[in-house]
């Protein structure tokens, strides 16, 4: 049909209720201007539709672009009139496909072409019901035709239009024979998916094809029937890369993946070589794979999304305020979801992480990935309803089970195989902290195995940080750390969580960095591009993707209202701070974290890029709220003081946390600076340089450092930001006091920034301390921790320890490993033990000397 489309009550009825609804974003509106500025538009659509038809004509229509003047037959049903549809009905007869398409386009026009049609009823070949059946090889020829007599440039649009965002399925059912597959549907499904999804219709356009420069990279000896193919199979592939994007890949049956997964050479190997000649024991072993791959197995489907996404946005909107994503970056997972395999490895705070991530991008519509959940969220209800949902469950640790990890790997490796997006935790746990845990490998060297064995499949790898400014765990994880156990996930601890719906804990967002890929990682490493990696190799091409992903989670994490008045809440040891003080320091800092580049969540910052005061003071009053500060007006009509008790230090430093990797470097300097005692000539820069590294190989299992340069660059660069900043001056061979910033003294800001140190070395201390009860003999690590949590206490009683964060058990821990480091302590049959020359009462006390010497004492 070609002509115009006109208006008739029927259509403007559709316009009216049903196609007004379809947003075309901006991205599409400025590729089809372009287009057309540079020549004649063809829209593409991959199947014959008379409902993408009328909705996108409508589109075009409402953006007032070029006029649909051409497109292929359509059947339109009672809705013809006199039995002819409307474009044909205003065409003279007897003119050709090419000689509409010219006159179409050559009128200033645009054209709309399908490269397939449904199959019918009656057709019985497998692969014409299932991937429908050719129908624009006469105008794509028409158009390489006009295309070379003319000369004038054709631009080819790929359209598609998602009725339904239950995704294409292999294998072809009754229903499929009947209307015909989901993905090539027959008119009856196309008019049921229509009704019952036009209010939420995904609209997207691929790459523009120009088909000047494809018949000039072609070359003028192919063939018409060759380039026709070629070309066919060029936008096919443009229009399936949009569909694969919104859906995922077709869906299999369940037993046809689990088949998949036991065939796995590699889980085939492990069971011949665990079962040896033993046929009985080899078919024992296959069963138990199977059976290990029944209780792993997810089982996505749109009514478990749909599910989990209602129950999310009901609670969401009771406990959250607002819910920020990054679209910048969800755009850039769109991207790459085109054109490979998503691997997305979020930051974990909080069981939401899930939840949060799967619905930002349901709601860009953006394929959801399957989630690897531990297997203590595999209870009734919340099991079944997960695993609906996406989520495979995996053991806490399965080191040494090497049937059970063969069959995790093999399920990795057939979900990257068949294009899956895959979503995992490199912390491997939840964060109690506030701050990031140190990556565990495991799973990601699984993923990045699968993806070195395909080399022509693109593997993109998304650091994204979830952050929130309270969280819903919040008491259970105050519990744990002040040395309670973890609880285990079950049906009672879900209805005792059901309190957290009567709290507030203000916004959420979603932050996405760049993507990694391997072979970007394994340039950067230098390792060898012409050959397999060695299995050395190949552990440290993970091991370096794992730590630069969890610095690029760090980058792109939101600076919020609460982390910034939490962080000035906590510092200098005072009892109170007034508002006036407060918003000053928190100025400082926002002009610091500025200079850094760093992200800010809404509401932070003012249209002119200033701070905006009115976002700390929601801040103040949600820490309010939650009694984690109080507001006190001591004096009628001056500003408030905002104090916190010393119970509730914890739970604010939870907020602090999330950002103080921001200042980590600055910190370790300030605290060297003041543990050297500096004098009016200040420090020697030598022994300063030795004070830092030293204080940074102590926190090495305390926060993350950079890896990209060494300790002396990074030291040098640190200097210089803080000699720019105003707080030292570097003369020669000594640093000194600057001249300060924003009218704070320099003294001041090297105290502010050694204070956020200040609780990590006065939970060391407490724990040398400790060292003290390993003279009689070698203790539990468990033992330990708590021994120590208790002379922690005990000195922060007595007034030795002035903060109460600092006896967090994650702290503590942290002090035994790099102990351990440092050789004082050592394992002994499962247990720790002082190695020998710090096993009597004054050798061990000379460990707790060392750490008390490097706390300063002008801030502790």
């Amino acid at each position: 049909m070609s002509g115009a489309l006109e208006r008739n009550a029927v259509l403007a009825y559709l316009d009216r209720r049903v196609f007004e609804h379809i947003q075309a974003n901006e991205a599409w509106l400025r590729s089809v201007r372009e287009a057309a500025a540079r020549g004649a538009v063809v829209y593409v659509l991959r199947n014959e539709s008379l409902v993408d038809v009328l909705a996108l004509e409508h589109l075009v229509r409402r953006h007032h672009l070029p006029p649909i003047r051409f497109a292929q037959d359509t059947n339109l049903g009672l809705l013809e009139p006199l039995g002819r549809g409307w474009f044909s009905s205003l065409l003279p007869r007897g003119e050709t496909v090419a000689q509409r398409l010219e006159r179409a386009l050559s009128g200033g026009g645009s054209a709309l072409l399908f490269l397939k049609r449904p199959p019918s009823l009656w057709e019985t070949s497998r692969s014409a019901r299932m991937r429908g059946k050719t129908e624009g090889d006469e105008a794509l020829k028409a158009l390489i035709d006009l295309q070379q007599r003319k000369g004038s440039s054709v631009l080819l649009v790929p359209q598609t239009f998602i009725w339904s965002r239950r995704p294409d399925s292999r294998g072809a059912g009754v229903i499929d024979l009947l209307l015909g597959p989901r993905e090539y549907p027959g008119t009856l499904r196309m008019v049921t998916q229509f009704l019952l999804n036009f209010r939420s219709v995904d609209f997207r356009s691929g790459e523009v094809l120009d088909l000047e420069a494809f018949l000039r990279e072609a070359g003028p000896d192919e063939d018409r029937e060759a380039l026709t193919r070629r070309l066919t199979y060029a936008l096919l592939t443009r229009l399936e890369r949009e569909r694969r994007a919104i859906l995922g890949p077709a869906k299999k049956p369940a037993d046809r993946i689990r088949e998949e997964v036991l065939r796995s050479p590699k889980l085939q190997a492990t069971i011949r070589e665990l079962a040896g000649d033993d046929e009985g024991a080899r078919l024992l072993l296959s069963a138990k794979a199977y059976r290990m791959l029944r209780d792993l197995e997810a089982a996505p489907s749109h009514e478990g999304h749909q599910a989990i996404k209602a129950a999310l946005e009901a609670m969401a909107e009771r406990v959250f305020g607002n819910i920020e994503v990054d679209q910048e970056g969800i755009e850039r997972v769109r991207e790459a979801a085109k054109q490979g395999t998503v691997v997305l490895l979020p930051s974990h705070k909080s069981h939401m992480d899930y939840l949060l991530l799967s619905n930002a991008l349901a709601d860009a519509r953006i394929q959801l990935p399957l989630i690897a959940a531990g297997d203590n969220l595999a209870f009734f209800p919340l099991g079944p309803l997960f695993r609906r949902g996406g989520a495979f469950f995996i053991r806490r640790t399965f080191k040494g089970d090497r049937l059970y990890t063969a069959v995790v790997d093999a399920y990795l490796r057939r979900l990257v195989r068949d294009g899956h997006a895959i979503e995992f935790f490199l912390e491997g746990g939840r964060s109690r902290t506030g701050k990031l845990l140190a990556p565990k490998t495991g799973l990601l060297g699984m993923v990045c195995e699968a993806a070195l064995s395909l080399p022509h499949r693109k593997v993109f790898f998304f650091p994204v940080s979830l952050g929130y400014e309270r969280l819903l765990e919040e008491r259970s994880y105050l519990r744990e750390l002040a040395g309670g156990e973890k609880r285990q996930e079950n049906a009672g601890s879900l209805l005792r969580g059901t309190q957290v719906l009567r709290g507030f804990y203000g916004n959420v967002n979603v932050q996405f960095g760049k993507a990694f890929t391997l072979e970007q990682v394994r340039a950067e490493m230098k390792l060898p591009q012409d050959r397999a990696l060695t299995n050395e190799e190949r552990k440290s091409l993970v091991t370096r993707l794992a730590h630069l992903v969890m610095a690029e989670i760090n980058r792109v994490t939101s600076v919020t209202p609460a982390a910034l008045v939490a962080m000035v809440l906590l510092s200098g040891g005072r009892r109170g701070i007034p508002w006036g003080d407060l918003l000053l320091q928190s100025q400082i800092l926002y002009g610091a974290l500025q200079r850094r580049d760093v992200r800010f969540s809404g509401g932070l910052q003012r249209g002119d890029g200033q701070l905006q005061p009115e976002a700390l003071r929601q801040a103040l009053r949600l820490f309010v709220r939650a009694e984690l500060c109080q507001e006190r007006v001591v004096i009628p009509g001056e500003d408030p003081i905002y104090t916190v008790p010393d119970d509730r230090r914890m739970a604010l430093s939870l907020s602090k946390n999330s950002i103080l990797h921001f200042f980590i470097a600055e910190a370790l300097v300030a605290a060297a600076m003041l543990g050297l005692s500096p004098t009016i000539d200040g420090v020697n820069r030598e022994d300063l340089g030795e004070r830092v590294q030293q204080l940074s190989r102590l926190f090495k299992y305390e926060f993350m450092f950079r890896a990209d340069k060494g300790f002396s660059a990074l030291f040098d660069e640190t200097l210089e930001r803080l000699a720019e900043e105003g707080v030292v001056q570097v003369h020669g061979v000594r640093v000194i006091f600057g001249e300060g910033r924003d009218g704070f003294p320099a003294e001041r800001l090297v105290r502010e920034l050694a204070d956020l140190l200040l609780p990590y070395l006065l939970g060391y201390w407490a724990a040398a301390r400790s060292l003290v009860l390993l003279v009689r003999g070698p203790l539990p690590r468990r033992e330990v921790v708590r021994k120590a949590m208790a002379v922690g206490e005990r000195m922060y009683l007595s007034g030795e320890i002035s903060r109460r964060e600092a006896l967090a058990r994650p702290t503590m821990e942290s002090a035994l490993r790099i102990f351990q480091d440092l050789g004082y302590l050592q394992e002994e049959g499962g247990k720790l033990a002082l190695v020998p020359p710090y096993k009597t009462q004054e050798t061990v006390g000379l460990i707790e000397g060392k750490l008390q010497a490097l706390v300063p004492q002008e801030i502790s």
